[in-house]
């Protein structure tokens, strides 16, 4: 199976926050923008597998900076990690002042996500060619990331098994 690059799987995409986004404090609602950090880490993660994928988890979602009516939302996803079955996606949120063209960074997150086979089951992704040192750095902190999810997902295991909850 031959490797792809980061750039062939990079998504960018944007969206209008409207109204209907908003939450009571009249920012736009936390859950609004984490189903669009899911779609546009979802999308990169399908470019790179080629196949159907499925979120197994957010390992980390920050909030920097709250996003307002009529800001144009902008998410960029790109495929950091791949191990056999499984990928991180990090997603940097940007929310753009219609008006006055000021963008702030307002969120980030990484996501893992599984590849499907027709059979529904995990199936083996193709390498991740790294081009550049930025890439390579977040490719570097990514398998960080991933041997603390193992440790925690080891962790949290053994708590169920004793008859813990979350």
């Amino acid at each position: 199976m031959e490797g792809r690059k980061v750039s062939d799987s990079r998504v960018v995409m944007a969206q209008v926050m409207n109204p209907e986004n908003a939450n009571p404090a009249g920012n736009i609602h936390g859950g609004d923008i984490m189903k669009l950090i899911d779609t546009a880490g979802g999308v990169a993660a399908t470019r790179h597998a080629r196949a159907h994928v499925v979120t197994a988890s957010i390992d980390r979602l920050d909030f920097h900076h709250p996003v307002y009516v009529g800001d144009f939302l902008i998410l960029k996803a790109s495929v950091n990690y791949v191990g056999k079955t499984s990928m991180e996606v990090g997603v940097r949120v940007e929310a753009e002042n219609a008006i006055t063209g000021e963008k702030r960074h307002t969120g980030s997150a990484y996501l893992t996500f599984v590849a499907l086979d027709a059979n529904r089951r995990p199936m083996p992704l193709p390498a991740l060619i790294l081009d550049t040192d930025a890439q390579k750095h977040r490719n570097a902190e990514a398998a960080e990331r991933r041997q603390m999810r193992l440790a925690e997902k080891s962790k949290e295991k053994k708590k169920h098994e004793a008859g813990g909850y979350c």
